[in-house]
């Protein structure tokens, strides 16, 4: 069992019976989401969730798993999704599959966020991994000059086709190969004040947790304090 499949397992673990829970995007999300359709399945285990993306909910769905939207929950116990990197501080990027807005509309209204990961998604600092930031489709090529402009290297998100990326809520993603992002709460209140982007990868003080597994091991770090607790 490789480190994704271990982390994505082991997750489904921390879901408590008869809990609201919200589900992430990604290939390590859909291990978790697989897993706790087995608890489903198996165990019985209860649970109503809030997922990210339609691709997440119809995955859910098919193990038996009831998806609510979230404007119809009064609130999500616990948020479980995955993280493209992060720092010492749980200070995070998020976005390859495009569903950043979503997993921080759930993971804002979550009472605990806990992140999966492997140890190599952990990094001194932010910025290897691509930017990703949802802009509206009419104005999109402008708000990619100003990126141009202040040297953070944009390009669109493309399908294989050649055609742009479309998100669950129909915008644009363009993406900031910016390398090392050295401010990134200044980065982050710059990027959304800016007229025509919906939102972007940067998650600031919301994951409680890292879930990381490593070496056949798996344990927890806190946003508070980078030590390791087993799990």
């Amino acid at each position: 069992m490789d480190n994704k499949e271990l982390v994505g397992k082991s997750a489904a673990y921390l879901v408590d019976n008869n809990s609201i829970l919200g589900i992430g995007t990604g290939s390590t999300a859909e291990i978790f989401i697989k897993e706790l359709g087995k608890r489903v399945k198996e165990e019985g285990l209860q649970i109503k969730a809030v997922s990210t993306s339609v691709r997440s909910a119809d995955l859910a769905k098919s193990f038996g798993i009831e998806v609510l939207p979230v404007d119809e929950v009064d609130h999500i116990d616990l948020c479980i999704d995955g993280v493209d990197e992060f720092t010492d501080d749980c200070q995070g990027i998020k976005g390859g599959g495009g569903a950043h807005l979503e997993e921080k509309i759930v993971a804002t209204y979550s009472d605990r966020v806990v992140w999966m990961a492997e140890e190599r998604k952990h990094v001194d600092y932010l910025g290897a991994f691509s930017l990703a930031v949802e802009v509206i489709k009419n104005g999109h090529a402008q708000l990619f000059k100003i990126f141009e402009d202040r040297g953070y290297k944009p390009s669109l998100r493309k399908v294989d086709s050649g055609e742009p990326f479309i998100t669950d809520n129909g915008n644009y993603v363009i993406d900031l190969h910016m390398e090392k992002i050295d401010n990134p709460q200044a980065l982050s209140e710059e990027l959304i004040k800016m007229v025509g982007v919906v939102e972007h990868g940067l998650f600031i003080d919301i994951a409680d947790d890292v879930l990381i597994a490593d070496n056949d091991q798996v344990y927890f770090v806190s946003g508070a304090e980078y030590s390791r607790k087993s799990v």
